[in-house]
């Protein structure tokens, strides 16, 4: 089901394929969101250039701050992050599915932000990754995001831990649309209404008032009737045993794991780098700003993911 064999459909009409063949250096960052930090360090290049160096099957996992190079925030950074900016919180997955005003309220706001989200492009952190993959030093990718981002860059090996907003489902009955139909299905039954936005969230939502969402319609399945709900895992839900498995799975046949734009707080990614060092293996950490596996790592790098993964030489094993 995760694998990259069986790509579903609609993960494979996001996919951008003019980006496979962008050079890494002609992505500008977008640094709204960025932490300030200092440029990457010569020795700590050269530290992390002779990780990946050594790694023969690289997994690899990415969290929110890989993506704020696109202009979309995270969570938990220092200044710039949502808990910094505002008292905003996402939505639990339990007030989602029992109360139909917290989902009219949800998306509304997903409505009114998704324009703007869902053209986020990758930046150069997520093209070196694919360069990486496709250069057979990549074993495996999981990232916490569900910008779908790394699928925009061309990532097939790939699992995507919390899902993607570029899908919605129902919870009746299974049924799969892309997201960008469900715009169009709001569009059609909201003619008229309109709402101006205040602020912007990493899942895409954005701030309105109670009264702004109060006449806004959403859709139900157009199969059964049945709830709609993105394609992601809500904070208070959790990741399926199933893909739990296969990313351990994954992580078995692997040397090594980098960990790339994550504090990893959530337990949901941590358990894997847990994993890792229980297995002995070598963990390298790329973040701006202290991380929950500091005290474990091989290899600590306190820079932009976009400015420092693209000095990292990687050969070509067939040249």
């Amino acid at each position: 089901m995760f694998s990259a064999r069986k790509l579903s459909g609609v993960c494979r009409a996001i996919r951008f394929h003019h980006f496979r063949s962008h050079s890494v250096s002609r992505i500008s960052p977008n640094l709204a969101f960025v932490p300030a930090c200092l440029p990457p360090d010569p020795v700590e290049v050269e530290e992390l250039q002779r990780f990946v160096s050594n790694s023969k099957r690289l997994f690899v996992m990415t969290g929110a701050g890989i993506s704020t190079e696109s202009g979309i925030p995270d969570y938990r950074s220092e200044g710039v992050g949502l808990y910094a900016r505002t008292d905003r919180r996402p939505i639990q997955h339990a007030e989602f599915v029992r109360s139909a005003s917290a989902r009219q309220r949800y998306w509304a706001r997903n409505f009114v932000g998704w324009p703007q989200f869902s053209s986020h492009q990758p930046n150069t952190a997520h093209l070196v990754l694919r360069d990486w993959e496709k250069l057979g030093k990549l074993h495996w990718l999981v990232t916490q995001n569900v910008d779908a981002l790394h699928t925009k860059a061309g990532s097939q090996r790939m699992t995507e831990l919390h899902g993607c907003t570029h899908r919605v489902f129902c919870l009746a009955c299974g049924d799969q649309i892309l997201r960008s139909e469900l715009q169009e299905r709001f569009e059609a039954l909201n003619p008229t209404w309109k709402a101006e936005a205040f602020g912007v969230a990493p899942d895409g939502d954005v701030f309105l008032t109670d009264e702004q969402v109060r006449n806004f319609q959403v859709p139900a399945c157009s199969k059964c009737g049945g709830i709609l709900k993105p394609d992601v895992t809500f904070f208070g839900d959790t990741v399926s045993r199933e893909k739990v498995n296969f990313v351990h799975q994954r992580l078995a046949e692997s040397d090594s794991m980098l960990v790339a734009g994550s504090s990893m707080q959530v337990y949901s990614g941590y358990r894997f780098a847990l994993a890792a060092w229980e297995k002995k293996l070598p963990i390298a950490i790329l973040n701006i700003g202290p991380t929950r596996l500091d005290h474990f790592a091989s290899l600590k790098l306190n820079s932009r993911c976009g400015e420092l993964l693209p000095l990292i030489v990687v050969h070509d094993p067939t040249r």
